[in-house]
């Protein structure tokens, strides 16, 4: 993964993020940043699962199937964090 596909995935991610605390309905309890936060990591996690299943992400562009993986990354670990704070 080059720099460019990193910094394309962060920006991805923190719209992901976004878009993800708006799905789960964590947008207002965990504060936009900590959104953002695990939109990027939910975005990378996204892109290393699906690169798991043998097809390589969109990395280093904005296409439509990088954009679902990362939102279904940042919903699953928003998911999943969600889970831990209650716990």
């Amino acid at each position: 993964m080059d720099l460019m596909s990193i910094v394309i995935w962060i920006i991805v991610g923190a719209l992901a993020g976004w878009v993800a605390s708006m799905i789960m309905k964590t947008d207002a309890q965990m504060g936009a940043l900590a959104n953002i936060v695990v939109g990027i990591i939910g975005a990378f996690v996204g892109g290393w699962v699906v690169s798991l299943f043998g097809t390589a992400p969109a990395a280093g562009q904005l296409k439509i199937p990088s954009i679902l993986t990362a939102i279904l990354g940042s919903v699953i670990l928003l998911f999943l964090v969600k889970l831990v704070r209650r716990a």
